[in-house]
């Protein structure tokens, strides 16, 4: 078989192959979860990077020794799913409300001069309602289908799984672009001058969450769904 060249690959298989190129791709400002389906080349002319720079770096991280315990594409499905529940859905929980609270207080303390907190703080709150039930479902509907379809398959849970994956897709679409959309408006977290330690704190949390959410909607969109879509 032809090997394909680097440029033609998709974004979000090289980083399903060996998950540590994830960090050369989130370095990039290229994004591997919602993407994950552009090829490298369509990332690169959107984004006017070197395609070849890339592809050296993404060698380099391919030629170091792998961890095999994070080789998620060889994890076994419910043992993935009961990771992203423990690991990433927890972390969301727990971090929502927090966002929500620090993004309203500096929207109400510097909205004034920076016009775009008030706009961020709107959208926090849109995905804390968003993500909140989309957990909820997974949790409650389309991981239990794939878990009892892996011992009892049926029609039935077929029927779930497909159209719980259709759903879960497009709402991880808005989750993503929304927090591109605050990645933009903030200028990459850029502190400003006037910042007060709450604001500091506001961003750092919302850097963090949107790298936890990037890596939460890979190991969904890219490994446990496509799995999941193809189980007999």
């Amino acid at each position: 078989m032809t090997e394909v060249a680097f440029k033609n690959q998709q974004i979000g298989e090289i980083v399903t192959n060996d998950f540590r190129t994830s960090s050369v791709f989130t370095d990039a400002g290229i994004d591997f979860c919602c993407g994950g389906k552009q090829s490298v080349g369509e990332a690169c002319k959107a984004l006017n990077l070197d395609v070849d720079a890339l592809e050296q770096k993404v060698k380099a991280v391919n030629s170091e020794p792998i961890n095999h315990a994070l080789n998620f594409k060889e994890w076994d499905l419910s043992f993935l799913m009961d990771y992203i529940k423990n690991t990433h859905h927890k972390y969301v929980l727990k971090s929502l409300p927090d966002l929500v609270f620090y993004t309203a207080k500096i929207a109400d303390v510097h909205g004034d001069n920076h016009a775009e907190l008030v706009e961020i703080a709107s959208k926090i709150k849109e995905v804390n309602n968003e993500l909140s039930q989309h957990l909820k479902m997974e949790e409650e509907v389309l991981f239990p289908a794939i878990k009892t379809h892996l011992t009892k398959p049926s029609k039935e849970t077929r029927a779930i799984i497909h159209s719980e994956i259709t759903r879960m897709l497009g709402e991880h679409d808005f989750a993503g672009g929304t927090l591109d959309e605050i990645n933009r408006l903030t200028a990459g977290y850029k502190i400003p001058e006037d910042a007060c330690n709450t604001y500091r704190v506001a961003f750092k949390l919302l850097k963090e969450f949107e790298d936890d959410i990037h890596i939460h909607v890979h190991l969904e969109n890219n490994i446990l769904f496509p799995k999941a879509l193809q189980l007999d």
